[in-house]
């Protein structure tokens, strides 16, 4: 499978990034805890340099919590902040505004030395799309304050958010960008839902996640859907396609709805807490 998908939206709001980041204090990066280095958008280190970091490994809950630990230490090193969320269900929010202070504090302190008083900081939330920014916003203020949409590409224009009197938050549409050097990147982020599913071939993509599964995780899909798990993805399709009864005319397995049904399922947590990628 070849992975490519980048919208003309997708320049328009790199473009704006790139005019908005004098504006900012800092930057938030969202990051999917189940693919952090994958579903980190490249282009974001040259545009954030000198400006302080905070990423957060958002639908922590999805990720198993050994490898979140884990990649919270590498990324630590890197120097940056790190918090695991899981913004849907307020997982990790809690500690959110003090580290967004703790991440400024030598900004602040530069302010009051300049006599500059009561600034809040100002913060850019950026990702790629489908990891949940707009969800994190809205209950990092505790209101619906940016749509939400569970497919990428729900933002498209620039909102700014006052949180309170110490914090505005600049929301921003989610960016892919324009190349993967890495194909093994393209299929991480279409496991995650972060490439539109219209434009994959769903039985394929299912097929080697199912491979994945085997390797990493033996026992989960015979556990889920009460099967043999196989090393032939397909194989392990028309299992799922049985045991589910997805069936068409003549009793054949119908693949294309087993493939749909279990990437859903693993999207949502049902295959239990995975981790897809590990830190090297």
């Amino acid at each position: 499978m070849y992975f490519q998908w980048y919208p003309g939206h997708m320049t328009k709001a790199k473009r704006m990034m790139q005019e908005n980041i004098k504006l900012i204090d800092l930057l938030i990066e969202l990051v999917d805890a189940r693919v952090p280095i994958s579903s980190r958008n490249p282009d974001l280190d040259e545009l954030g340099k000198n400006k302080a970091r905070l990423i957060l490994l958002n639908k922590a809950d999805l990720a198993e919590e050994k490898w979140n630990d884990a990649w919270m230490e590498y990324f630590q090193k890197q120097g940056c902040m790190v918090v695991k969320v899981n913004s849907k269900k307020g997982g990790g929010m809690k500690s959110i505004q003090g580290v967004i202070q703790e991440a400024c504090k030598e900004k602040m302190e530069r302010d009051r030395r300049r006599g500059i008083l009561n600034r809040p900081v100002r913060a850019m939330v950026v990702g790629i799309p489908n990891v949940g920014k707009s969800t994190f916003i809205n209950a990092l203020a505790g209101k619906a304050c940016t749509k939400t949409g569970n497919r990428p590409g729900v933002t498209k224009g620039k909102q700014w958010i006052r949180l309170n009197k110490n914090v505005e938050l600049l929301d921003t549409p989610g960016i892919l960008w324009p190349k993967f050097e890495d194909q093994s990147v393209g299929l991480r982020l279409a496991y995650i839902g972060s490439i539109k599913d219209e434009i994959l071939n769903t039985e394929e993509l299912a097929a080697e996640l199912t491979g994945f599964l085997v390797q990493y995780y033996p026992g989960v899909l015979a556990e889920k859907y009460a099967m043999e798990e196989s090393e032939n993805g397909f194989e392990n399709l028309r299992k799922i396609a049985e045991s589910r009864h997805c069936l068409i005319r003549g009793n054949e397995p119908d693949l294309e709805k087993a493939a749909k049904l279990m990437l859903d399922d693993f999207r949502n947590g049902r295959l239990g807490r995975i981790t897809l990628e590990f830190p090297q």
